[in-house]
């Protein structure tokens, strides 16, 4: 029987994949411009940002097919796992949390210092914790929808909010292929209902206000592999069906403020035991400390 080992227990870089800067002018070439953080806060989202390199892009393409078999041995280890989680019988859309707990690659992308340190600015400077990971596949040709949403609408377990999403693509993402979508300026709503991730792509609207279906003009971001775009946590996104002869298999990190506390005695993450007393800091072995400023 194989030995399965929770990658979960190590709070630190595990493999080559990445080298962590040991200086402050190392870290400088990391830094995202005052224009893309002004950008963030003004429009809800900045992106092309380079995150990857080839030769990282195929090491967690290889672990993606790993991981995506149900039958492997640390598959106990997902907090989630959907071969398809798509309500429409004739598309799929491969859903997956906990995968930072299976493989070298995808727990390192964690410690990435080029998304470590735009999370810390994109944060108010702030030093960096993990919430959750989480990747989604669309086959060529009928790949399903991601409905429009608000990331925090799910996220409301925790406050305050103090939030950010990382959205990287391991195949050129196209309006053909599905790539996201978000709504310009619609952090600045407010927080909405929330839909079916994976259900009707136009679900939320029958949440919003006219003035913001008046308002509602959605932009493609189309992005090269291995480019990623942040997002607010109120920001609306989603994405369409892949109609296209091309996979589009993208990866989601989402992290939040040191500092940030629970706000419910119940369950932290669908499928996990995790829980945190409401008012107490979110730490620990789930949620580790992957920036400090010191």
């Amino acid at each position: 029987m194989q030995l399965v080992k929770d990658l979960a227990e190590r709070h630190e870089l595990i493999s080559d994949l990445f080298k962590e800067p040991k200086t402050a002018e190392e870290w400088e070439q990391y830094k995202l411009s005052d224009e893309q953080v002004a950008h963030f806060h003004e429009y809800g989202y900045v992106s092309g940002i380079k995150l990857l390199d080839e030769a990282q892009i195929e090491v967690l393409r290889k672990e993606l097919e790993e991981i995506r078999d149900p039958k492997h041995p640390a598959h106990e280890l997902f907090y989630e796992f959907h071969g398809n989680q798509s309500t429409d019988p004739n598309t799929v859309l491969f859903h997956s949390l906990g995968h930072w707990r299976i493989t070298e690659g995808f727990h390192d992308l964690l410690w990435n210092p080029a998304f470590t340190m735009a999370a810390s600015q994109l944060l108010g400077n702030n030093n960096v914790r993990f919430w959750h990971d989480q990747l989604f596949c669309k086959p060529s040709n009928h790949g399903g929808v991601v409905a429009w949403h608000q990331d925090y609408s799910f996220w409301i377990r925790t406050v305050p909010m103090r939030h950010l999403t990382c959205w990287t693509g391991l195949d050129d993402a196209t309006t053909e292929n599905g790539c996201l979508y978000y709504v310009p300026g619609s952090h600045k709503w407010g927080l909405l209902q929330k839909p079916e991730l994976a259900g009707k792509m136009e679900g939320l609207m029958e949440f919003m206000t006219d003035e913001q279906k008046a308002n509602f003009n959605p932009v493609p971001i189309e992005l090269k592999k291995g480019y990623g775009s942040f997002h607010h946590p109120l920001m609306i996104h989603g994405s369409y069906e892949n109609k296209s002869n091309f996979s589009r298999r993208a990866f989601v990190l989402n992290a939040f403020s040191d500092g940030t506390v629970s706000d419910t005695d119940g369950e932290m993450l669908r499928g996990t035991p995790i829980r945190v007393p409401k008012g107490e800091k979110m730490e620990g072995k789930f949620f580790p400390l992957l920036f400090d400023q010191k």
